[in-house]
């Protein structure tokens, strides 16, 4: 069984930078693709980044430039560092662990940008 365990978010104002990071556990493929989703109040859940276990990156066209995805193997940690936020940023935002087998998610957190 895989565990994702999200951190990290928070309030913050526009303009403002928050770090996400996502810990797995469990018995996890070596070959896989971490990654974040958002969903916004009243919106359906979108892709914002992924990583691949290679190093791949794909962004939403709506974060290219502002956030950047990045993992650590050894740690089997993926980060979300998230500048020049917007309120168009607020959702709660959810790690994902893709294998060949399924798609795991983790809880969630909070990111709110105020205006």
């Amino acid at each position: 069984q895989v565990q994702l365990v999200e951190s990290g978010g928070g309030l913050v104002q526009a303009g403002g930078s928050l770090r996400l990071s996502c810990a797995a556990s469990g018995s996890i493929a070596s070959i896989n693709t971490l990654g974040w989703y958002r969903q916004g109040p009243g919106q359906q859940r979108e892709l914002v980044a992924r990583i691949t276990s290679g190093g791949v990156t794909t962004y939403a066209d709506s974060v290219k430039g502002r956030f950047t995805i990045s993992r650590d193997n050894a740690k089997s940690t993926v980060y979300l560092q998230m500048n020049s936020l917007e309120p168009e940023d607020t959702a709660v935002y959810y790690c994902t662990l893709r294998t060949i087998a399924r798609t795991y998610w983790g809880q969630g957190t909070q990111v709110t940008v105020s205006s």
